[in-house]
């Protein structure tokens, strides 16, 4: 393989490999900042050697084993400065990590054995889901805070205190016991719902999807549908759903020049029928069980779109329904301004801009491009064209995703022509 072919390998095995090797690197090494230092080294190394000695036939496996004795070396050197006897037996338990047993479940999987670390409950919910995003799955703190309509510098401060009290309170790097469950799970499954909207819609940048944090979000979620014991299992099966219908919907959600679709526009011959099937299916299993909770009804709602074969047959006062539902159990601006766009599709849009209206009055919103958005589309409907240029021009302001910028400038073109 020629060295620009390997390198490119690197890049490729550095995107969809390189945060669970530091999720593996962790549970051996027991440190966010010496795992994290330890992946480091390993690509580096993997820079200087691949391209002489050829890819290894197992990327990851050589990636953990180069940073794990690498991490090993460096605490070595320390220990012979600082004399240091716990340093020494650290080393001496690493040499032996890689083969000892797994956890009370048997999950194998260290990307899921650190998000059931992240979500301990001794962190604070907020550290919890802004530390997973961050270490599990490589999120900046840039994305998180828009995912979180939060400062970037205010989550910086709930991560850089979350590993602070992991480090101090000495908590262990594993799968709950069955009986802690509980707990972890509605942590670890807001967690993977906002990987999965952060892969679905992006906050930032030049793509409309970035299918790999959507993939490992469905992984992960998959994985603890079919371990976890049955009481749990409903929220799971809802999650799972949810995600399942939407990613069903990739290939319509762009044109061939990525220009973004929107739902009513789409080709729905391009929707993955077999996702379709096995979330509708997943949709149904949660409805059956206990306690119908805020993903279940995301999910309904969901299936309520697929199940339409075309934009003109959507259900929407179905939707309205369901969204009344899900308001209730989750009272939040954001909830209320999808009710609000399912109100304009089934009662008019006189009705959904007033419900916009009252939503753009909470702070938080005023800078949320998609409440300006959904303003300019009911508007736009009405011919209300002053108010509809205005609101589209302010959502194209505070958009930071590329194909929605170049949505928003068609949306203003075709206005104006």
């Amino acid at each position: 393989m020629s060295a620009p072919s390997t390198l490119q390998t690197i890049d490729q095995v550095y995107r969809r490999d390189a945060r669970r090797v530091f999720a593996t690197l962790v549970r051996l090494l027991g440190d966010f900042d010496l795992a994290e230092e330890a992946l480091h080294d390993a690509f580096r190394a993997a820079l200087e050697q691949w391209p002489q000695q050829g890819v290894p036939e197992n990327p990851s496996a050589w990636l953990v084993s180069t940073g794990r004795f690498k991490a090993i070396d460096c605490i070595r050197r320390q220990a012979r400065f600082t004399s240091t006897e716990t340093l020494v037996e650290h080393v001496e338990s690493l040499a032996d990590e890689a083969a000892s047993p797994g956890d009370s479940l048997a999950l194998e999987d260290d990307s899921l054995r650190l998000i059931f670390t992240c979500c301990h409950p001794a962190l604070a919910p907020d550290a919890q889901v802004a530390l997973t995003l961050r270490e599990v799955c490589g999120l900046t703190t840039e994305e998180i805070a828009r995912a979180y309509l939060t400062p970037a510098p205010t989550l910086a401060q709930r991560i850089v205190r979350a590993k602070a009290k992991i480090r101090d309170a000495k908590i262990p790097y594993r799968v709950p016991e069955a009986d802690e469950l509980p707990q972890r799970l509605a942590s670890v499954l807001r967690v993977l719902y906002l990987v999965f909207n952060e892969g679905y819609s992006p906050s930032a940048g030049a793509l409309v999807t970035r299918a790999d944090l959507s993939h490992e979000a469905i992984r992960l979620t998959r994985l603890i549908a079919d371990v976890l014991p049955p009481p749990p299992l409903s929220e799971v099966h809802a999650l799972l759903a949810l995600m399942l219908l939407h990613e069903s919907r990739r290939a319509a959600r762009t044109d061939g020049t990525g220009h973004l679709i929107p739902l009513e526009e789409q080709d729905r011959s391009l929707w993955d029928a077999s996702l379709i099937a096995e979330g509708c299916a997943r949709v149904e299993l949660a409805l059956q069980m206990p306690g119908l909770g805020p993903y279940a009804l995301q999910a309904a709602i969901s299936a309520v779109h697929a199940e339409a074969s075309h934009a003109d047959q959507t259900d929407w006062g179905q939707i309205v329904g369901l969204y009344d539902e899900l308001l209730r159990l989750q009272p939040t601006p954001v909830v209320a301004l999808n009710r609000a766009v399912a109100v304009a599709m089934h009662a008019g849009c006189e009705q959904g801009i007033a419900l916009v209206d009252d939503i753009l009055k909470h702070a938080t919103m005023q800078d949320y491009h998609l409440a300006h958005a959904a303003r300019a589309d009911m508007c736009r409907r009405l011919h209300r064209w002053g108010e509809a240029r205005a609101a589209y021009q302010t959502a194209l302001a505070l958009t930071q995703l590329e194909p929605e910028r170049r949505f928003l400038q068609r949306r203003l073109a075709e206005m104006q022509a």
